[in-house]
Order: structure tokens, then C-alpha cells, then sequence
């Protein structure tokens, strides 16, 4: 069986691993000029780090396992145990203990200062329709708690709005806490039932190096943008390269590890009502400004998440050094910073020069760590743009995804994988792979 996987990123090199592993003949077509998508390591003075996600949640198999198939174990690391940090209302306070927001620790919420006032948790039932994330948890627990610990914990995973994002399909952890999410939380803490182990993972050299594990390991075409796709008899006809020079090659079956739009477009003859809700799927792009300082006296700590209603460019910053003790090794004296900024709506922002995004990016970090340290002197920095980088799961999203997988479903010989469907986290979308392989490997068994 020979099978075209369309996106080099961390969904598609998966599943075309686990197809090749299976036997099949896989051949991974990649638009850019390199595989791993939102997985990037690059240089900054000097010092090798993670240009996009530096992390792996630790708590779901998908990619502790992977790491242990690539043989790369030896190099699995966990980042340095601090606690969490909010720049709010003037000053770095430290995150109370919350699930995804919601406090689980009043006492330790008040001791914190990140709120102006004692919360007033209300019980009121579980909707049976899909709300927003901030609607859900505002009528439960109050805005100020939406505005100053929800929304900057979302605005990490998702670079979106509470506003916005799906109760269900961006924080069901909060649904699942029921009609009084404060005190279910608040006896979860008590109960002790935390998850053991570390939360967070990555690798030494940077978690952007797993997706060049994989593709060392596949046939990957770069520069290879697909532009049509259509059904041939029993199998399917790919139309590929530049428009000049577009070349036809016939496959058994196609998976699409592409972002929504780029798979809405190829969908649009052959699942057309998927393709059209595909379309509807909006996504945040965001900047990563990396620092390299010397001279720096960070607080303790991994960093600082910065809540929207603070008014400040910067989202987070990652105190990366602090995080990772691969990184401060290989950085010496110097300091990593790592700052991001940008949410889903704000393309104006992130449209300005690359000096005007340091520029902001360093006075944001100076207001925050400068009344209780030291930020030093920048010797190196680079400005990384993910343009559309996070889909959005907006309410109703696990409604579009059924549809689009409804529309798809009997279709042979198709699958679809990726940070649009099923979780943006590594984890999660190593997952999808997963299941668009044995869909698409199942199939062929059945046929045969």
C-alpha cells in the first residue's frame, strides 16, 4: 500500500512512521523547507533552544512513549521544580494552587494578592449545551478570577480568549469539577489526589528535535506544497509542487496532517461539507522572543504568566535557564528568556518590525523583573512568528469536529490528523496520528 501523508509537522511524521512500521510505502509531502511545524530548535547566540513548544505534558503516554520508540529516552528530562508566577496587578505573585484557574486553595488565593477581592463560589447547574470557558466559570466564581487566573492559563495553551474557548473541548478538567467548581477543587487538593509524577516534560537540545528523529527515519519531500487532491478509482491522484511545474502522482491512500484551511482546500470536491467546517475554524498567531542575557538576576522560578486585563504586550515569559537544566549547562553564565506575545485577534500587533517586537517585548520584561531583580544586558535575541499557529477551539467546537469527521468517515482510504481536532498539545496530536494510521491500515485490511 502506498500512502501520501500531506504535513511534515509532529502529526504528520508520526503517522507515517506508524504506517512504514506497519509496512506500508509512505512518501511525506512538506510545503516549507523543513518538517516539525510548531516543533523548532535554532540557535541564539550561540546556544541551541526551542524556537516553538519547549514542552510535552508528561501525564498522557503519546509522547513519553514515542521518545522511548525513536530511542531517544536518554535524553528525556523534566524541568527543575519551581513554583508558578503571575505578573498581575502591579507586581510577580505567586500562582495559588487552581485547577486550570479555578482555586483549589482559598487561603493560599488570599495570601497571593492576585485578586482585589475574597471570591463568593456559587453552585449553579452544568449546562447541557457547550458555553465558554469565562461564562462557565464567571456565573460559578466571579470575573476577576475568569479575568486574572483563567485567562492567562488558556492564553498559554491556546493563545485564546475565555470568551471564546469551549468549556468541553478546552477545559473539560473545569467541567468536569460540576455545578461548584471551587469546592470540588478545593476537596481534590484535600483528598490528595494529584497526579504522581512530573507534570511537564522535554528533551535535552530542545523538544523541536523529536520531529527530525522521526523524519531521518521516512521519505519526507520538502519544499512539496500538495495542491489538489482527487479520487482516482480506488485510490487517489495528488497534484504537487509549484503551479508551473505541478507534477501528478497516484496513492492508495492519503492522510491530511495539514492545519484547517490548507485541508479545508483540499477537501473541497471530496468532503465538502468537512472542508466548509473546516473553514470555520479561526487561528491565533503568536511571536516568541528569545533573549539571551548576561549580568541577569532572575527571580526564582520558571517564569511568569501575564493576565489580558494587566494591559501588557507580553503574555509569559519563560526564565528557560531556570527551567532546564540541559540549557543552563549549555548557556553558562548567560541567561535564556524567552517571551511571547500575541493572542488570537491581535495579527495587527504582531505585524510591526522585529526591532519593535524586541523593543516591547524587553521593556515588558524589565517593568516585570526589575523591582526584585535584574535583567542584564541583551547580547543576542530573535523574534520567531508563528502566523496562525493555534487553532482555536471555539464553543461548539467537539460539534464541528464530529461533522467534519462524520463527512470524512466514509471515505476510504482518508484520514485526517492534527492540533485542529482532538488537543493542541504534543500529547494529544500524537494521538490523532495514531488513529488516522490504524484508520487508514484498518481499512486496508478490510479491502484485502
Amino acid at each position: 500500500m502506498r500512502v501520501a501523508v500531506v504535513g511534515g509537522g509532529i502529526a504528520g511524521l508520526t503517522c507515517a512512521y506508524d504506517l512504514q512500521e506497519a509496512g506500508a510505502d509512505v512518501v511525506v509531502f512538506e510545503g516549507a523547507d523543513r518538517v516539525g511545524g510548531k516543533l523548532l530548535v535554532g540557535e541564539v547566540g550561540g546556544i541551541t533552544v526551542d524556537l516553538g513548544a519547549e514542552s510535552m505534558l508528561a501525564r498522557r503516554p503519546e509522547a513519553l512513549d514515542l521518545v522511548a520508540e525513536l530511542d531517544l529516552g536518554d535524553r528525556l528530562v523534566h524541568p527543575e521544580p519551581s513554583p508558578a508566577t503571575l505578573w498581575t496587578r502591579g507586581a510577580l505573585r505567586p500562582m495559588p494552587p487552581t485547577v486550570m484557574g479555578v482555586p483549589a486553595d482559598l487561603e493560599a488565593l488570599t495570601a497571593s494578592g492576585v485578586l482585589s477581592a475574597p471570591v463568593d463560589p456559587r453552585s449553579v447547574p452544568v449546562p447541557e449545551e457547550d458555553v465558554s470557558v469565562g461564562a462557565f466559570v464567571a456565573e460559578r466564581v466571579g470575573r476577576d478570577v475568569v479575568d486574572r487566573l483563567v485567562e492567562p492559563l488558556l492564553g498559554g495553551v491556546y493563545a485564546g480568549h475565555a470568551d471564546r474557548l469551549s468549556l468541553r473541548a478546552a477545559a473539560p478538567m473545569i467541567a468536569a469539577l460540576g455545578p461548584d467548581p471551587v469546592a470540588a477543587a478545593v476537596q481534590r487538593r484535600a483528598s490528595g489526589r494529584a497526579l504522581p509524577g512530573p507534570l511537564l516534560a522535554g528533551l535535552s537540545g530542545g523538544v523541536g528535535t523529536l520531529p527530525l528523529a522521526l523524519a531521518e527515519r521516512l521519505e519526507v519531500r520538502l519544499n512539496s506544497t500538495v495542491r489538489a487532491m482527487s479520487r482516482d478509482g480506488g485510490g487517489w491522484t495528488l497534484v504537487v509542487g509549484p503551479t508551473t511545474q505541478a507534477r501528478r502522482e497516484r496513492f492508495d491512500a492519503v492522510v491530511l496532517a495539514v492545519p484547517a484551511p490548507a485541508a479545508s482546500r483540499l477537501l473541497a470536491e471530496t468532503a465538502p461539507r468537512a472542508a466548509f467546517t473546516l473553514a470555520g475554524i479561526d487561528y491565533a498567531s503568536m511571536a516568541l522572543v528569545t533573549f539571551v542575557l548576561e549580568g541577569a538576576d532572575l527571580p526564582s522560578g520558571s517564569g511568569f504568566l501575564v493576565p489580558p486585563i494587566d494591559v501588557a504586550a507580553i503574555k509569559a515569559a519563560t526564565f528557560a535557564t531556570n527551567k532546564w537544566a540541559w540549557l543552563a549547562e549549555s548557556a553558562g553564565d548567560a541567561a535564556v528568556v524567552r517571551t511571547s506575545l500575541g493572542r488570537a485577534g491581535d495579527t495587527t500587533a504582531l505585524q510591526r518590525p522585529d526591532d519593535e517586537l524586541v523593543a516591547t517585548a524587553l521593556a515588558d520584561l524589565r517593568r516585570a523583573v526589575e523591582p526584585v531583580g535584574e535583567v542584564g544586558q541583551v547580547v543576542a535575541r530573535r523574534v520567531q512568528r508563528w502566523g496562525g499557529g493555534l487553532p482555536q477551539y471555539d464553543v461548539g467546537h467537539l460539534d464541528a469536529v464530529d461533522a467534519i469527521e462524520a463527512d470524512v468517515d466514509p471515505i476510504s482510504g482518508l484520514a485526517l490528523c492534527g492540533a485542529a481536532y482532538h488537543g493542541v498539545g504534543i500529547p494529544a496530536v500524537i494521538a490523532t496520528a495514531h488513529a488516522a494510521a490504524e484508520r487508514i491500515l484498518g481499512q486496508e485490511t478490510m479491502e484485502s
